[in-house]
């Protein structure tokens, strides 16, 4: 039995919460869920937006479930999930993107998955304002040690994996130094795994190789602020936000979370689409070794997915949050 922090988040987050709970316990998935929450609804309760007690079960368990949680733009608290990564150095952000048979878009045959640098760079959280002459820089900290742990976690993904290649997003032509540092670690692990096939791209022209011809792509290796345009730009490639995976990973935690919003203007009403948060468990289950019932789940989740009516509004069908999950159980 593998224990795991859950935390339900804000919003939508405890309804597509509940969704794959409740999937979860009709598979037997063994799983015993330690639920703690953190976000703007537990500091209004508590006055605290990252509760002692998470940071206790999180240094326990080593795996979290997340749901999504609010972050205020442009003023208000820190993200929280910004937080997390860098406390516990969750230096890996995982976005797969895979066509799906009954999801349509513009494309087809897309199998890529994109790692993320996700303690540095850009949202390293180092910023000032110069008040008197009303300018503020915010610093793009990259570290010989951050870059080369990032690629070489793409490349050990690629090799375990049977993936054949690996590419690198940069601006190493007009960022010299901060550039070069990644373009520099991805080539010692290219010398690590040859049979790895390694390109590099700059991160403009690969905006429009990945909407000219995506699948071209397998493995993508980037900095945090390009991997987060990035990994967003290739869920739309296979159907949006809603229906990929993400997971913050670490040496030694992990934490699995859906990558939108929380979407307060829909919470409570039963309109939620739980598949990201879904997908994000299912990686969850193959981090924790437990393959068959993450094949089984998803074997479900897929029949789903081909009737459309068994699917939420946002997918063209009538269910709702609750219905879409019980169709996957009547499927298992």
């Amino acid at each position: 039995m593998h224990l795991v922090t859950l935390i339900p988040g804000d919003g939508i987050g405890p309804e597509i919460t509940k969704a794959v709970t409740d999937i979860f316990t009709a598979a037997q998935v063994p799983v015993q869920w330690e639920e703690q929450n953190a976000g703007q609804t537990t500091f209004d309760q508590s006055g605290e937006l990252i509760p002692t007690a998470l940071l206790k079960s999180l240094e326990k368990n080593k795996v979290a479930l997340k749901g999504p949680i609010t972050t205020p733009v442009g003023k208000g608290f820190r993200s929280i999930n910004v937080t997390l990564r860098q406390k516990y150095d969750l230096y890996q952000n995982v976005r797969p993107s895979k066509t799906t048979s009954g999801i349509v878009t513009r494309y087809e045959g897309i199998d890529l998955v994109l790692f993320r640098e996700n303690t540095e760079g850009l949202y390293s959280g180092l910023e000032v304002y110069d008040e008197r002459l009303g300018i503020a820089d915010s610093f793009n900290r990259i570290t010989v040690e951050g870059s080369r742990k990032i690629c070489r976690a793409a490349f050990a993904y690629a090799a375990k994996h049977g993936r054949k290649k690996v590419t690198l997003a940069h601006k190493a032509n007009i960022l010299k130094m901060a550039g070069t540092l990644m373009l520099n670690a991805c080539k010692e692990a290219s010398n690590e795994f040859p049979q790895i096939v390694f390109e590099d791209k700059i991160i403009d022209n690969m905006c429009m190789q990945l909407v000219n011809k995506p699948e071209q792509f397998d493995v993508v290796v980037t900095t945090n602020l390009f991997g987060d345009i990035l990994s967003d730009l290739c869920a739309g490639l296979v159907g949006g936000l809603g229906v990929v995976a993400g997971a913050n990973i670490g040496d030694d935690m992990a934490v699995f979370e859906a990558v939108h919003g929380s979407a307060p203007d829909i919470a409570g009403q039963g309109k939620a689409n739980p598949t990201a948060l879904l997908r994000s468990a299912l990686m969850m289950l193959h981090y924790l070794g437990e393959h068959a019932k993450a094949d089984q789940i998803e074997k479900a989740l897929e029949g789903t997915l081909l009737n459309q009516e068994e699917c939420t509004g946002d997918l063209g069908g009538k269910a709702s949050t609750s219905q879409f999950a019980q169709n996957i159980i009547n499927k298992l």
